[in-house]
């Protein structure tokens, strides 16, 4: 049995969990920045950075309290070490160092984006892993920064059939409130603006789909592209604006509701695409987007059978610690640590391969 310490700090939230032999959740917490943020719309990276020195310590006490344990029952340190901003990453890497180094413990860092990936099969969707008859498995993470399609094979081996070529789905969301002045986080506050609207009343663009009638370029087929989506509802707010330079009442639900749309369907036919080309048993959605419930519906409902869904739960969708802790626990049986000049990455690497399914 081992305990890993996972402690997440990649955006702007301040994250520390237990993890027991890489499944068990035994404690995860989370302090959100949301309030601090708010004001400016959207995430301000050296505001990230402070508030994450301010949380560290009393996101450790408490993930640690909640767990039942200190740092001598803690096995190993899993920490997040990119992709993300690169000021919030720094702060929780080297405190995770100076806590390895002053409890005599080894840590290692992970990387955030297979974390989200492997977050769908914490507790007791961990004996999906094990299936190999799940394979290959076609997983779509979708947040503010990603918005990547991979497939991956039950030996561990990665391919990317695709991500984002400017904007990540999250980050259509959160502008589109921003430009509507909904509020920050865009996503949780469109969804809910979005309830009771005519998601079918405004067409608003499906990009790199080739429903603009243009033929699609072959190495596009499993990108993605949400920056027209923007710029269509910024001419559409112009075009349906009151003399207060915002859209009626009457308006914004329908608006929303259809921008919404198609964002969703752009996620959800290319995913489907991709998993009957290559054969996918297995579709998994990860990522803070996966929370959006129209998305998580249309899923449902889509998915052909024979295909298993696995759809992240929703605590373990948006930025957590769980899952960088799970994570790690693949590094800690293998003995595969960090050395202590490692560094943070801002930007996705190449991957070949995910470390939960090597041998």
């Amino acid at each position: 049995m081992s305990l890993i310490l996972g402690i997440e700090s990649s955006c702007d939230e301040t994250a520390a969990a237990v993890v027991r032999d890489g499944y068990e959740v035994v404690s995860s917490c989370v302090a959100t920045q949301i309030a601090k943020h708010a004001v400016h719309g959207g995430v301000v990276p050296e505001l990230a950075a402070r508030e994450h020195l301010v949380a560290l310590n009393p996101v450790l006490d408490a993930a640690l309290r909640e767990a039942g344990v200190t740092m001598r029952d803690i096995d190993a340190i899993a920490v997040t070490q990119g992709p993300g901003l690169i000021p919030a990453l720094l702060v929780g890497l080297n405190f995770a160092k100076g806590l390895a180094l002053g409890n005599n413990i080894p840590f290692v860092g992970v990387n955030h984006f297979i974390a989200h990936i492997y977050g769908a099969f914490l507790d007791e969707a961990h004996s999906a892993l094990e299936d190999k008859a799940a394979y290959p498995l076609l997983a779509l993470v979708v947040s503010g920064g990603h918005t990547s399609l991979m497939l991956i094979d039950s030996d561990g081996r990665a391919t990317a059939l695709g991500s984002t070529i400017d904007d990540a789905a999250g980050e259509a969301l959160d502008k589109g409130a921003k430009l509507l002045g909904l509020g920050y986080p865009g996503g949780p506050i469109m969804q809910k603006t979005a309830e009771g609207g005519d998601p079918h009343r405004f067409d608003f663009p499906r990009p790199l789909t080739g429903a603009a009638g243009k033929p699609l370029a072959p190495e596009n087929k499993y990108n993605f592209s949400f920056s027209g989506i923007k710029t269509a509802l910024l001419y559409h707010v112009k075009n349906h604006a009151d003399a207060e330079g915002k859209l009626p009442a009457e308006l914004l639900k329908d608006t929303v509701a259809s921008y919404q749309e198609a964002v969703v369907d752009v996620l959800v036919k290319k995913t489907l695409s991709a998993a009957k080309e290559f054969g996918a048993k297995t579709i998994v959605v990860a990522g803070g987007v996966a929370c959006n419930s129209v998305l998580r519906s249309r899923f449902e409902e889509l998915t052909p059978r024979g295909v298993h869904l696995r759809l992240a739960e929703r605590k373990y969708c948006t930025d957590n610690a769980a899952m960088v802790g799970g994570l790690g626990w693949h590094y800690h049986r293998r003995g595969a640590y960090s050395t202590p000049d490692i560094d943070a990455f801002a930007r996705l690497p190449r991957i070949t391969r995910v470390p939960f399914l090597e041998p």
